[in-house]
């Protein structure tokens, strides 16, 4: 004979089993949820290409646009010491090598000396007017630092040198790898040649593909 309350007590044992089951499943899923989250966050882009900036006008773009060009990374100030030689030299070196295999690519910075304390549109219209500057540039960031731009913490894991003023150079090559890095006092006059071996390079490689 079955006991009516004892038929109840083992379909409630029961139940609640169902439920903890169902539970520990769920939290096993949200666990390998929150795992899988957390690698994607930790991973690290591998070159300099991959990453996503602000253009000078706001709009988000890829830098990956660049990828087959060499590029000269440059922090850029409007009322630095360094200011009028260095833009005037870059924007030569844009002129002289083109946009098809080259460009310069100007990150204003306001973490030194305060020298770029202006707006984007004020930074743009500045360069423009002052230098004929044709070269991309994109919104002020910070370059050092915890808060700086991804973009630049690469170039500054992969060289092992972070920017201490206004105008350093990283030189990009065309696979997104940094090649070089150079400070404030470094004329752009000497790093051309290595911008022009490299641009050198890439014409040559197109040559032998036809």
């Amino acid at each position: 004979m079955i006991d009516p309350e004892g038929s109840v007590e083992h379909k409630a044992d029961f139940s609640l089993g169902k439920v903890v089951l169902i539970l520990l499943a769920m939290l096993t899923l949200l666990c390998a949820f929150l795992f899988l989250a957390f690698s994607a966050s930790e991973q690290k882009e591998d070159n300099f290409y991959a990453f996503k900036v602000v253009n000078i006008r706001g709009k988000l773009v890829s830098l990956e646009k660049y990828r087959g060009s060499v590029s000269l990374v440059v922090n850029v100030a409007s009322e630095c010491g360094y200011t009028d030689s260095h833009y005037k030299a870059l924007q030569k070196l844009q002129r002289e090598l083109g946009s098809h295999h080259f460009n310069v690519l100007a990150f204003p910075c306001n973490q030194f000396g305060q020298q770029e304390p202006n707006s984007n549109k004020e930074i743009e219209s500045f360069a423009r007017k002052m230098y004929g500057v044709t070269f991309p540039m994109f919104s002020k960031i910070a370059v050092k630092g915890t808060g700086a731009n991804p973009a630049f913490k690469y170039l500054i894991e992969s060289t092992g040198e972070e920017p201490t003023w206004n105008f350093w150079k990283y030189l990009v090559d065309p696979k997104g790898k940094v090649v070089k890095a150079w400070d404030s006092n470094v004329l752009i006059e000497e790093i051309k040649p290595y911008v022009t071996e490299l641009v050198r390079n890439i014409i040559l490689k197109k040559k032998d593909e036809l």
